[in-house]
C-alpha cells in the first residue's frame, strides 16, 4: 500500500484539509522559513548572534524534516504527533530566542506557527482515532 492510501484509510477529523491543499500551504511557508532561518544561520556564522539564539532553529528544523520519514515511512501516528509537538514547541522557542535580536525573524514565524498549530492539532485529533 502506498503511503497515500494508507494516509486516506487513517480516520481523520473532517476539517483535516486535502493533502493538495497541505503541499500548497507548506509550498508557500517554506520559503518563508528558508529565507528566515537561512538568514538566523548566517548571522550567527558572523558572529552577529549568539550561536545558542540557532539551538531551537536546528531542533525545529531537524524535527520538521523528520515527520514526514516518521509518519510516510514509518507510518507511526504516535511518533508522528510526538515529532510535530516538538515542531510546534521549538517554534515558540525560535521566537523567543530571536525576538531580542531580529523582530522580523519572530513575525516571520507566525504563519508557520498558526499552520503548525493547525497540524498539530490534526495530528493529535489523528493520534487519537487511530489508537
Amino acid at each position: 500500500m502506498t503511503w497515500i492510501d494508507w494516509y486516506d484509510s487513517l480516520a481523520k477529523p473532517s476539517w483535516t484539509p486535502a493533502p493538495a491543499t497541505i503541499r500548497l500551504i507548506w509550498a508557500l511557508l517554506y520559503p518563508v522559513i528558508v529565507a528566515s532561518f537561512g538568514f538566523v544561520f548566517v548571522q550567527a556564522l558572523r558572529g552577529r548572534l549568539p550561536r545558542r539564539v540557532v539551538i531551537p532553529f536546528v531542533v525545529n528544523l531537524a524535527a520538521n524534516l523528520l515527520f514526514m520519514p516518521i509518519f510516510a515511512g514509518l507510518r507511526s501516528v504516535p511518533l508522528a504527533a510526538a515529532d510535530i509537538v516538538v515542531v510546534w514547541a521549538s517554534i515558540l522557542w525560535c521566537v523567543v530566542a530571536v525576538w531580542p535580536h531580529y523582530r522580523w525573524v519572530a513575525v516571520a514565524q507566525v504563519p508557520y506557527f498558526v499552520w503548525v498549530s493547525l497540524a498539530t492539532t490534526i495530528q493529535l485529533s489523528i493520534t487519537a482515532m487511530n489508537g
